[in-house]
């Protein structure tokens, strides 16, 4: 079969393309290493795929181009086997969803809390109107940029992202929106590799904007959009070495020590004030648990830490606290400060109706101390008793 393809006219013809491109690339990529990598790759998997799609020749493609494209550039990585594959596979996994992911961008651009990559698509299309001699500047007007997202190309998206970015998405995700919701906040947040994986395996895409809030009820928009779009439900504190039963003070103190992973699992823009905040009020002493200001909020954050099922006087309580920080803290440059209840469990229904009459916005979220374990593994694990009868049989 090789011996095949290396004979016919249609592979010479394809590999001196492809070898084209890698030296065109090659000269540009002095300058945007990354971004010309990326759109090399995505061509090349488009030539694959549309190479295979009219011929036998099958995997067999793949190999003969990896044997030839590797002698013919020794110093490149990029050209192995294993990497081919996955490129062929990229490219499938988003050209064979274009509407779905023109769909999905589109609606990340409306959203408050993608700034940059809403400036990213303003940019291309820019780019791209300029190649026209046309003037039209479509910076001043966001609803301009969301009429003409539809015709980003995605491999412009994909390419801020380095290539093992791209690799983890796909290798993990499951469905377009998570990978696409990735690629966003990845270029939004300039996360390393290790942070995106990490968010990913923590169920970063579930867990966005599912807090229960009065946001809608209490700040203006985009105001309170933003603020959902920062904070999650559950979250996950799983860097502390403590046990379920641990009291409020156990993990505040935990969390403050471990302020590091503690500000990533919160997300970006948090900036960290203090724990046991002191506000006095006539005369009589109050103390935050942990006070934050956001960046992107420009507003302060106060966080209670409750290791009991949520209760609807928590709510009371905060709303209070968040009355005397936008009295004596808030300056006129900040927006109403935000209140998040973190407890080791909440009912729905009674945290929307303790809400429901405050007058300062307030989120109420669960955290967990260790990762859910997958239903598809507990029924594998012994339970308690199990357990316990096996430590007998060595006493």
């Amino acid at each position: 079969m090789n011996s095949e393809i290396i004979k016919s006219i249609d592979y010479l013809e394809l590999l001196q393309e492809v070898k084209s491109k890698i030296r065109n690339a090659q000269i540009k990529a002095v300058v945007r290493v990354n971004s010309e990598l990326i759109l090399l790759y995505w061509e090349l998997g488009r030539m694959i795929i549309e190479k295979q799609s009219f011929t036998n020749w099958g995997d067999g493609l793949i190999e003969q181009l990896s044997r030839d494209l590797s002698n013919e550039f020794p110093d490149l990585k990029g050209f192995s086997l294993t990497n081919l594959y996955t490129i062929q596979r990229w490219y499938n996994y988003y050209s064979n969803n274009k509407a779905k992911v023109q769909q999905v961008v589109a609606e990340f651009i409306k959203k408050s809390s993608f700034t940059k990559l809403q400036q990213v698509v303003a940019e291309f299309e820019v780019n791209s109107k300029s190649n026209h001699n046309n003037d039209l500047n479509i910076f001043s007007n966001n609803i301009k940029i969301q009429q003409h997202v539809r015709q980003i190309e995605i491999s412009k998206l994909l390419s801020l992202i380095p290539w093992g970015h791209n690799i983890e998405i796909i290798h993990k995700c499951k469905d377009i929106d998570s990978a696409l919701f990735y690629v966003a906040i990845t270029i939004e947040n300039n996360w390393s590799r290790s942070v995106l994986v990490h968010q990913i395996e923590t169920k970063l895409f579930e867990r966005q904007g599912k807090i229960i809030s009065n946001f809608e009820l209490t700040l203006p928009k985009p105001q309170s959009d933003l603020a959902l779009q920062t904070l999650k439900d559950p979250y996950i504190f799983d860097f502390l070495s403590m046990k379920d039963k641990a009291d409020e003070k156990d993990i505040e103190e935990q969390l403050t020590s471990h302020i590091t992973k503690f500000l990533l699992e919160l997300g970006t823009g948090f900036a960290y004030l203090g724990r046991q905040y002191h506000l006095e009020v006539s005369g009589k002493d109050y103390y935050l648990d942990l006070l934050f200001y956001h960046l992107k909020l420009r507003c302060f954050i106060i966080i209670e830490l409750k290791a009991v099922d949520f209760k609807p006087e928590f709510a009371g309580k905060l709303n209070f606290y968040l009355s005397v920080v936008d009295d004596l803290l808030k300056n006129e440059n900040d927006n109403s400060s935000i209140g998040l209840i973190l407890c080791k469990t909440k009912d729905k229904i009674t945290a929307e109706y303790a809400l429901r009459g405050m007058s300062q916005p307030i989120g109420v979220a669960e955290y967990q101390l260790v990762k859910a374990i997958p239903d598809n593994l507990k029924s594998s694990l012994p339970s308690i008793e199990e357990i316990e009868m096996e430590l007998m049989k060595y006493e």
